[in-house]
């Protein structure tokens, strides 16, 4: 069932640069959807329309079949969005202050508040630095933190944009488990990256944006033999499809 609708989007910049041309897609209920593309593809434009972070041009997003401009709030907190760098959405003291900061900007109970922060942070294993700042965390568990910050807000779709992007083989490893784990959770999740041999194992679908178009979009087996035609890295070794770290399947 298609929970996320885009029709005909095109993103034109006040300088006259076309990022978006025309994409027309739906997502589905619990798919877990990768969206690649060479640098300046389009990609990260494209995503930020998806929960009205920026308006397009052209064309509509719906949600639930309905325009996300209807209530943009409501669409926000069914979208959640993690950004590449992390500081940037890191606002609380503590990792507790952080992962509260929505739930009490939509002015729930005190006690509601707590619960939820209690919830999220033991879903991302960050329970035991409630109290910490959020700037002594190391590069995953800042990733954890944007995650359980996003949680907060109860999302059912949840949007990475290049989460592997500056992190060591542990934080790759951090990030990767909650990947796997929200989505088997029953959230959809929709990932922005060109690292493809880390996640493309655990995906139903990928999605190339190649100029501002959609050039791809279907079964990663078949399409990542024509990622190289589009700038995207094909991660294969001996004709055979690579999964990084496909144990967390």
């Amino acid at each position: 069932m298609s929970v996320l609708e885009v029709k005909n989007l095109t993103h034109i910049f006040p300088d006259g640069k076309e990022a978006v041309k025309n994409i027309s897609l739906q997502i589905n209920d619990g798919e877990f959807v990768i969206i690649a593309g060479s640098n300046g593809s389009g990609k990260t434009v494209f995503i930020r329309h998806l929960n009205g972070l920026l308006a397009p041009t052209k064309g509509e997003v719906l949600i639930d079949g309905e325009p996300i401009t209807k209530n943009i709030i409501k669409a926000r907190r069914k979208i959640g969005l993690i950004f590449q760098d992390s500081d940037s959405q890191i606002v609380g003291q503590t990792v507790a202050e952080d992962v509260a900061f929505g739930p009490e900007n939509l002015n729930l109970p005190v006690s509601e508040v707590d619960r939820i922060v209690q919830e999220v942070l033991e879903t991302v294993g960050l329970s035991e630095m409630a109290n910490q700042s959020p700037h002594t965390l190391s590069g995953g568990q800042k990733r954890k933190l944007a995650v359980a910050g996003v949680l907060a807000m109860k999302p059912d779709i949840i949007m990475f944009d290049e989460p592997f992007t500056g992190l060591d083989y542990p934080g790759v490893i951090q990030v990767l488990q909650q990947l796997v784990e929200l989505h088997n959770a029953g959230h959809t999740i929709i990932l922005v990256t060109h690292e493809l041999e880390k996640v493309l194992a655990h995906a139903d679908r990928l999605i190339i944006i190649h100029k501002g178009e959609l050039a791809e979009d279907g079964d990663p087996e078949d399409v990542i033999y024509r990622a190289e035609s589009y700038g995207v890295r094909m991660p294969l070794k001996n004709g055979e499809r690579v999964g990084e770290l496909t144990w967390l399947r």
